[in-house]
């Protein structure tokens, strides 16, 4: 009987062992299969336009749960096709160090840090570059998770490691929501200014610049007194940022 017994047992350890390499095997191959796609579809945007983001799919979804139209409008163009006063807007506006950092403006986000510890009645501040912003649009969905932020930080890191910065700026400017259903510079010109990417001006780039950190309550197309206050701003600091 005892022998018995101490068969069954080791039957029991065999099986177990044997779920326990599958699992294993499982997971393996789980990892594997995340950091192939991932860097296999970073590769890839290196040189494809981006046509569709997570966050087009997802305002398309809200709009239709709203009963409204489903409003799309975003049309790929190359940086060559945008005005040069854009990305000098946007950097004097979102990321002053963009072309210095590798990803993450570290001096900025312990500035965030600090202030919002001491002032934690105030409304918080970020610190993401546009490199971050632009790995967050392509590749992730809004929020603020652990996950998303984990996520965000890798996808960060792989495209500031396989893109370059002129990339970098063409996919962040082509990808961005900049008004409500429109993604880019081409469909923000047209439909906010009527005219080509190619064709905005100072002031226009400094507007549309003001509006990025919430583009569905500030509008560059009707600008409220805050807007215009802030478009001042930027213009001034447009001046020290080299041409693009």
């Amino acid at each position: 009987m005892a022998k018995v017994k101490r068969n069954k047992n080791s039957d029991g350890s065999s099986r177990m062992a044997r779920l326990r390499r599958q699992v294993r095997r499982i997971l393996i191959g789980i990892v594997v299969a995340f950091f192939a796609s991932t860097i296999l579809s970073v590769v890839v945007l290196r040189w494809v336009p981006v046509l569709f983001t997570p966050l087009m799919f997802i305002r398309m979804a809200e709009q239709h749960a709203d009963g409204r139209p489903m409003v799309l409008r975003h049309r790929w163009v190359p940086i060559e096709e945008i005005a040069p006063t854009l990305p000098q807007a946007v950097i004097a506006s979102e990321d002053a160090h963009f072309m210095k950092h590798h990803g993450f403006d570290y001096k900025a986000i312990e500035y965030a840090a600090v202030r919002n510890l001491k002032h934690p009645e105030r409304r918080k501040i970020g610190a993401s570059t546009i490199s971050q912003q632009t790995a967050k649009n392509v590749f992730l969905w809004p929020g603020r998770s652990w996950l998303r932020k984990g996520l965000e930080v890798y996808f960060t890191w792989l495209i500031e490691l396989t893109w370059s910065k002129q990339r970098i700026m063409e996919v962040y400017l082509n990808s961005i929501e900049m008004g409500d259903g429109i993604y880019g510079a081409s469909a923000v010109a047209e439909w906010h200014f009527h005219k080509r990417a190619s064709e905005l001006t100072r002031e226009e780039s400094a507007l549309i610049a003001v509006t990025l950190p919430n583009p569905r309550r500030f509008s560059s197309a009707s600008p409220s007194p805050y807007v215009l206050k802030r478009q001042k701003r930027i213009l001034r600091e447009m001046r020290f940022v080299d041409e693009w």
